[in-house]
């Protein structure tokens, strides 16, 4: 893997993700109690074992950075290669349409020109999945391809996703939306360093399209390939695909796929002490890390650090953020409660499994 360098793409954001993403990139969403989406890929290439991985940074790029800080957690706080923050354009996009900006290679061409490696993988943060890259890299290197593009099989309609058009393992289109049952594009491609450098020059002069806009009509012309990953991925581009991709994480069988020793995924750490359960709290199949005090009842939840759960309250298939207090008698059913938020005595906060009710995060 020492072939091979990685960039991150983080510039890039949504409307569709509503409250979620209105002071945060996409990146930096929290998910699964205490990781950010951005932790999904970054953990993939580390346990891959490359060595060098620049992040593109978003105009909103404090959460991001605050979080990855120098790699530390990743080892990627290294004297020969290590993490880089890469910059973005200065006002990056407002439309998940574009997650692959050639302008946003372009601006970084130093980072690749220095790069000794052969292979460039380039990876978002809307796919959640723990996918080992080095049977990736064998097929991709065995095949001799210019390009070689990750799919799976669609789960659902949606249409953010690509969708790759194929001929045995050849990719002769890309579209944008999917239909359930399609070949989706999961945001993750490995193409050559110098092939690469040489696209920067070629669209020069229309960078500001998305990588596959820009090579549409030209499959024909160059090696592209497809590779089926056969196990999970979830892509996150709205509420509900975040509210239900999280809710996944109370099915046993992707909890372990996706949280297993033998690839972990990595986050920042953040030290503190064993929650407390209280006498009188209940709770059932929930996910619930470290730094919670639950006296209530919870269920079918996923919560994060730092929840407060008081005496008489009832939490049932919702998503509490960080550092929340829900206090007592309160009911919370169907809701994404985003961070620092404190939700008064004897409050009632309801959506519905296929429209959860979404309260904002508050700043200090």
């Amino acid at each position: 893997m020492e072939k091979v360098t990685g960039i991150i793409t983080a510039n890039y954001s949504s409307e569709a993700l509503g409250a979620l993403t209105k002071e945060r990139p996409a990146a930096s969403l929290p998910f699964g109690g205490r990781y950010r989406l951005v932790d999904f890929p970054l953990s993939n290439m580390v346990n891959a074992g490359i060595e060098t991985v620049g992040i593109v940074t978003p105009y909103k790029y404090r959460s991001l950075v605050d979080h990855v800080g120098t790699g530390k957690q990743w080892a990627l706080d290294r004297k020969n290669g290590g993490l880089f923050l890469l910059p973005g354009t200065v006002f990056g996009v407002s439309s998940l349409d574009s997650r692959f900006l050639m302008r946003d290679i372009r601006k970084n061409k130093v980072y690749l020109n220095r790069s000794r490696a052969k292979y460039v993988l380039i990876t978002s943060c809307s796919f959640i999945c723990n996918m080992d890259y080095t049977g990736l890299f064998k097929a991709h290197e065995a095949s001799g391809a210019d390009i070689t593009m990750v799919y799976t099989e669609a789960k659902k309609d949606c249409k953010y996703t690509d969708k790759l058009e194929l001929e045995g393992d050849s990719v002769k289109n890309v579209t944008r939306g999917v239909k359930k049952g399609d070949n989706a594009f999961i945001d993750c491609f490995v193409i050559g360093r110098e092939f690469l450098l040489k696209m920067c020059e070629w669209y020069a002069a229309i960078d500001h399209l998305d990588i596959f806009e820009l090579l549409q009509g030209e499959y024909a012309k160059m090696d592209v390939r497809g590779y089926k990953f056969e196990g999970y991925a979830s892509g996150i581009f709205t509420v509900d695909e975040y509210y239900k991709c999280s809710m996944d994480l109370l099915k046993p069988e992707v909890r372990t796929e996706l949280f297993n020793y033998d690839s972990m995924i990595m986050t920042k750490v953040q030290d503190s002490v064993p929650t407390k359960y209280l006498g009188e709290a209940k709770v059932k199949n929930s996910f619930i890390p470290a730094g919670c005090v639950i006296e209530g009842e919870v269920e079918g939840s996923i919560l994060f650090r730092g929840v407060n759960v008081q005496k008489g309250a009832v939490v049932k298939n919702s998503i509490i953020m960080q550092s929340c207090t829900i206090e007592a008698g309160v009911c919370v059913e169907n809701a994404i409660i985003d961070r620092n938020n404190q939700i008064s005595a004897g409050t009632v906060i309801k959506g519905t499994a296929a429209d959860p009710l979404v309260i904002p995060k508050v700043n200090y």
